[in-house]
């Protein structure tokens, strides 16, 4: 603690649940970390009128008393930047959940102070300058092996840039270790494997690039029908129970970003214990090693402090900028941020602010915007590519759309996977309806899907419209119902069938279906359509539906979602092949009888 700010001790004189006034506190600035009564409670000041502050306090306010002092820290509310981040869990304000356990039990004591990374633990530095060499902000000047799925760049701070003039030779060394001497205009600069950087500042970046690449995730109605690019931003609204959480959970897991932040703010300490009890066994698709190894989890359930629920998504993007900074594709899941507004309804209630919809305060669309907009790709300050890709989970009271949450973040994300009751109720799963959801990115990403099949696009739009049609047939169907209607159209019904129950639903259980590769998601539509329109032509020139539903192929095609696994291409190919074979040998029959029966 620096001089000004032990001159600048105040007193508490006010206490409202989180938010505690306090006087006699001069030279503090906004947003300034503070420490609060005798345990030193993390508090942050969020207005001042002259020498009198008003302060968020990040922990219990219970038991504390008017003339509790107050101290001054003389920074931001900031985390730390380092080795060891992945695969920890912290609460909202970096405090590792594994070593609080180990310190104190399973309940977070009041005052508690645990370092967010083990300062103890030496890390092997390999050296990636030289002596001599100039150096830019962003630039990595070695690198630590993480663990084995990540290389951790150890970076010039931002803000800074000269000439080497020392640095390590490889070996092992702890957080605190200097590892090199920055010469810059300032003066010499020590460089350690720790950083810092304040939560509410985003990380600079020299530009913004287009997002031309999807960030693949496993689930076919997302990949082929509604995408989100790599650096792109997307919500998830939902009532309760259709499925936020779990589809959010298939995300993180199967997302083909190499780091995932996974935000739980607000959301019931069981669901929160599901994800710490799976993520550590499950296994990466693609590497085979533990998923923890590329993951860190912030929880902040419903039960715990509620301003440490504000600050969380920023401690989480912060988090998610650092590794972007390292040239990685970073997936942020916030689950959810209707639980975060309902923080700063809280807040804003407490420092009576005036009130706006629904009892939100009138900056909900400017927090929403500065967290969303944290996201991108871009090109960092060394010159690399990097994106981080936002996923926020939505949950509107009763599942009403029009509430405030909702329709502030469609303006800021451009990809919305709408879940629906009916689709859950029916055990439809993930539930995102498929005329009600939308992606902005569809022509950003198209260029790539393209390169992996031709006829993406075409595929995509016809199945979009089938679906479309087959709604307003069953408005049809449920008046007079579906005997009254002609083969042609009946046969719109029984492909929209066939889409929903073999394309669209997914298992999460099944080892087949719980992920879906690009190419076996192109095969397993076109079939489906391939049945759709070689038997429109048949039925034109006679073929009864009934023959159709026949077919031998109709039930694999149905089942191939879980029956054929995504390393049996050939398997795939040869059923298509059958399907072909099956038409053909139909069309040739009724050819000869030279009409149907």
């Amino acid at each position: 603690m620096n001089a000004a700010a032990d001159l600048a001790r105040g007193v508490v004189t006010r206490i409202s649940g989180p938010t505690v006034t306090a006087t006699g506190l001069t030279g503090v600035q906004m947003y300034e970390v503070v420490q609060v009564g005798e345990l030193g409670l993390v508090g942050e000041v969020v207005r001042l009128i002259a020498d009198r502050a008003t302060i968020q306090v990040y922990e219990d306010t219970t038991m504390l008393k008017p003339g509790a002092p107050v101290r001054p820290t003389g920074a931001p509310l900031s985390v730390w930047l380092g080795p060891g981040l992945l695969g920890n869990i912290y609460d909202g304000i970096q405090r590792p959940l594994p070593g609080i356990q180990a310190h104190s039990g399973a309940w977070i004591q009041r005052g508690e102070k645990t370092a967010a990374l083990d300062t103890a633990r030496r890390w092997t530095f390999e050296p990636r300058v030289r002596s001599g060499e100039s150096v830019i902000a962003g630039q990595a000047i070695g690198q630590v092996a993480e663990t084995p799925l990540v290389k951790h760049r150890i970076m010039v701070p931002p803000g800074a840039s000269g000439t080497v003039r020392s640095i390590v030779a490889g070996g092992d060394y702890t957080l605190r270790d200097r590892v090199a001497v920055l010469e810059t205009p300032a003066g010499p600069r020590d460089l350690t494997l720790l950083q810092t950087w304040p939560v509410r500042t985003p990380r600079p970046i020299r530009e913004r690039r287009r997002i031309v690449e999807p960030l693949i995730t496993g689930q076919r109605i997302i990949d082929t029908f509604f995408p989100i690019g790599k650096g792109g931003a997307a919500a998830i609204p939902g009532g309760f129970g259709t499925g936020k959480t779990i589809t959010q959970h298939q995300l993180a897991k199967w997302s083909d970003a190499e780091i995932i932040v996974f935000i739980g703010c607000g959301e019931r300490g069981n669901e929160m214990t599901e994800v710490l009890r799976e993520f550590p066994e499950l296994k990466d698709p693609r590497s085979g090693r533990p998923l923890m190894e590329r993951t860190i989890l912030i929880a902040n359930t419903s039960n715990m402090p509620v301003a440490a629920r504000e600050v969380s998504i920023y401690t989480g993007i912060t988090l998610a900028e650092y590794y972007r900074d390292m040239g990685l594709n970073v997936a942020v899941f916030a689950d959810s941020t209707s639980r975060w507004a309902e923080a700063l309804r809280e807040l804003a209630a407490r420092l009576e602010e005036m009130p706006a919809e629904e009892g939100f305060p009138a900056t909900l669309p400017t927090r929403l915007a500065q967290f969303y907009e944290r996201g991108g790709a871009v090109t960092t300050l060394a010159g690399e590519r990097g994106s981080v890709s936002i996923v926020g989970a939505v949950s509107p009271p009763g599942g009403d759309f029009s509430e405030p949450v909702t329709q502030h973040t469609r303006r800021f994300i451009r990809c919305f996977w709408a879940l629906d009751t009916e689709l859950a109720n029916a055990r439809h799963y993930p539930s995102i309806h498929w005329l009600h959801s939308y992606s902005e990115y569809v022509e950003d990403v198209a260029a790539w899907w393209e390169k992996q099949s031709p006829d993406w696009g075409e595929l995509r739009t016809e199945a979009l419209t089938l679906l479309q049609r087959e709604e307003r047939l069953q408005q049809i169907v449920k008046l007079v119902g579906s005997d009254v209607l002609p083969d042609t159209q009946r046969l719109i019904l029984f492909i929209a069938e066939i889409m929903k129950d073999g394309f669209l639903a997914q298992s999460a259980f099944d080892e087949n279906d719980m992920y879906c590769t690009p190419e076996r998601q192109i095969t397993l539509l076109r079939m489906i359509l391939t049945l759709y329109r070689r038997g429109r032509d048949l039925i034109q020139t006679g073929v009864p539906l009934a023959r159709l539903r026949e077919l031998a192929c109709v039930p694999q095609v149905m089942r191939a979602k879980s029956a054929i696994g995504n390393n049996e291409p050939d398997k795939l190919a040869e059923l298509e092949k059958r399907v072909s074979e099956e038409l053909d040998a139909l069309a040739k029959e009724f050819s000869k009888k030279g009409q149907a029966p």
